[in-house]
């Protein structure tokens, strides 16, 4: 049904590496599916929907024809109650495909008519398919529902870990934002101020601070708590961004720390904004 989250759905499995198509008409199911097999495709995620109308009727013998084939096919059928579909058109203030179709002078259909001349046409799918009702629906459960039925495995988070400096900016990308000035800064050892947080004397330096060791603790304990909530959020990256005043020392030594921690577990990404920009 429109409205019912389907671009929600097409979006999770296109990020799970499904090949989709979205607004398919009907009667081409057997002769897309037969495309892309041939171009490679194992994985495809086919949206239908009442635009289709009178070839919806012959989609059950083509779904029929497609599982003798040899195909896993899934029918998924999401929909709402109609209520629920008024106020979703409301607030998005989209017209419903139904009724962008022109009428006879005097037999506009309302919205509500649209709707229902919809489920009347979508009826034929309703009855093969595995039926998801979104009325009361949030839309991360119904992508943890249509990962579920496609047996989507969990998406795989990148978490990037980058040092800045604060005096250049935040990082408008950061989803965290640690702020380490309060830690001693080596910049004012005279040794050690040419060096990084990437060198051995800069790292024995912070490792000998409790302050720092803290610090370091705390912030993985953080994100060793909510990262498993984002993964479930099917995100994809996860940025953690650490700044010191200039970007060389303390945040560099965390952001390094910080990935040899995780990376054990899980796939990681090390940016260095400040050294990164003096080396181009």
């Amino acid at each position: 049904m429109s409205g019912s989250g389907k671009s929600v759905a097409i979006r999770l499995l296109e990020d799970a590496g499904y090949y989709c198509v979205d607004n398919l008409p009907a009667r081409f199911l057997p002769e897309v599916c037969a495309f892309l097999e041939t171009g490679g495709h194992r994985d495809v995620a086919l949206s239908v929907d009442s635009r289709s109308e009178t070839s919806l009727t012959e989609a059950p013998a083509m779904v029929e024809a497609l599982r003798a084939a040899g195909h896993d096919v899934r029918v998924l059928f999401l929909t709402a109650s109609s209520p629920a579909l008024v106020q979703r058109y409301s607030e998005t203030r989209r017209r419903h495909p139904l009724s962008m179709r022109e009428q006879p002078q005097g037999q506009e259909e309302t919205l509500s008519e649209a709707i229902e001349r919809e489920r009347e046409l979508l009826a034929p799918m309703a009855d093969l398919a595995h039926v998801i009702d979104t009325s009361e629906l949030h839309p991360n459960t119904l992508r943890q529902w249509v990962r579920q039925f496609a047996d989507v495995p969990p998406a795989v988070l990148v978490l990037a870990f980058e040092s800045f400096a604060f005096k250049q900016g935040v990082p408008v990308a950061a989803d965290f934002v640690f702020d380490v000035r309060n830690l001693p800064n080596p910049h004012y050892e005279p040794a050690l101020r040419p060096l990084t947080g990437r060198d051995e004397p800069v790292r024995a330096y912070l490792e000998a601070v409790p302050a720092a060791r803290a610090m370091l603790d705390d912030i993985t304990g953080f994100i060793t708590k909510w990262l498993p909530s984002y993964v479930a959020d099917n995100r994809h990256y996860l940025t953690v961004a650490i700044g010191c005043t200039g970007g060389r020392h303390r945040s560099v030594y965390l952001v390094e720390e910080l990935a040899r921690r995780f990376h054990r577990e899980r796939a990681v990404l090390v940016r260095h904004r400040a050294l990164e920009g003096a080396q181009g």
